[in-house]
């Protein structure tokens, strides 16, 4: 096959079938409850086949659910969940919120991103189930979704689907926030220890992209950082170095621009679409990388990893999920942060701008500008 839609032409014996929330009295309340503290079956399948789309709305007076909803998905019996991660992360949407966002195996469709929408394959060979988790302060009203998926005599891959989030707040490895050599020469590194994780698994597979969300507290540009792939256990430098953030999603110069390709793109960046004007890269950015077309590929382990800023210079907070496909059984994830733990820190704005300006001003004595060394 050559294209996306080959596979339209070819003869399959595989049985179209649907888990929904459809009311099965044969009314209009097509949705199902996720009380606060509870896990809901979504969908549980036996045998062979394959997810090939799924589709979620939710209404509630949890203005954080997309970041309270656990999102799991189990594969072939395996214990723990090869699929970990708030739901919002996991289709495309950082920080609890909702705005639109268009790719080739995901997407956050209107009105206003409140459809969730995913197209990547899930394979399984003998059942599969997917759950959802409320750790949120208040029950989930209405939960609608459709889980679409082909079932079949066997399964002729032994690659199954994976995403992981992570979250962190970095710190500058050389004791002092430092990039664009501002406050002193620009340090060197030749490792990846202190590097942001993507994804670290064990099998045989490959990795096929990820969602990757800045939150930065300071006007200076985030993206120095480069992305490295360590392949099979290989020691530094990786099989796969970058030259930059940007660079890594296929962007350049240190765009601020909202950018929606297929494959790759800016979904959400500082100041677009908010009412309060923003400082350089201060705020929130959304980028993602999908590898359709060049998957990085491992057979025993990988480890993906990206600078934050240059040498791990600088102060950032950052989320992301990270998608691939691997033989079983994986490695059980780390983890996952506490909802507490996952609640957004506040945005820096226009005030505390202004005393961070008041503050200069005032250990240089007064001077009147604030550019004065």
């Amino acid at each position: 096959m050559h294209s996306l839609l080959d596979a339209l032409t070819v003869r399959s014996s595989a049985k179209s079938k649907r888990v929904s929330s459809y009311d099965r009295t044969g009314g209009n309340s097509d949705y199902i409850k996720v009380p606060k503290g509870e896990t809901v079956v979504l969908a549980e399948m036996e045998g062979a086949g394959k997810v090939t789309h799924i589709w979620v709305t939710i209404s509630s007076k949890d203005t954080m659910s997309r970041r309270n909803l656990v999102l799991r998905m189990h594969w072939d019996g395996q214990k723990h969940p090869s699929v970990e991660a708030p739901i919002g992360d996991f289709f495309g949407q950082g920080w609890g919120e909702k705005y639109e966002f268009v790719s080739l195996p995901l997407a956050a469709a209107p009105k206003e991103g409140n459809a969730l929408v995913c197209y990547w394959p899930m394979p399984f060979a003998k059942g599969a189930k997917i759950t959802i988790e409320n750790q949120g302060p208040e029950d989930i009203d209405s939960f609608y979704y459709y889980v679409d998926y082909e079932s079949s005599d066997s399964c002729d891959t032994d690659l199954r689907f994976h995403a992981w989030y992570n979250q962190e707040l970095t710190t500058p490895q050389q004791g002092h926030e430092n990039e664009w050599a501002i406050l002193g020469d620009t340090p060197k590194n030749t490792t990846d220890a202190h590097n942001y994780l993507f994804c670290e698994s064990e099998g045989t597979g490959h990795f096929v992209g990820v969602n990757y969300y800045v939150q930065n507290p300071g006007p200076v540009w985030y993206g120095e950082g480069d992305d490295m792939f360590h392949i099979d256990g290989e020691a530094w430098p990786p099989s796969l170095h970058g030259t930059g953030t940007e660079d890594y999603f296929n962007q350049s110069w240190c765009p601020d621009t909202l950018y929606n390709h297929p494959f790759f793109g800016t979904a959400r960046a500082p100041g677009r679409g908010n009412d309060e004007a923003r400082f350089g890269w201060m705020g929130r950015t959304h980028c993602y990388r999908f590898h359709l077309l060049d998957p990085v590929r491992f057979s025993e382990s990988l480890r993906a990893s990206i600078e934050h800023g240059h040498a791990n210079c600088l102060t950032l907070n950052l989320a992301s999920v990270a998608y691939w496909y691997q033989t079983l059984p994986s490695k059980p994830f780390p983890q996952l942060a506490s909802a507490e733990a996952r609640q957004p820190i506040q945005e820096v704005g226009v005030i505390e701008v202004h005393r961070w300006r008041d503050a200069w001003r005032t250990t240089k004595t007064g001077t009147p500008w604030g550019t004065e060394k």
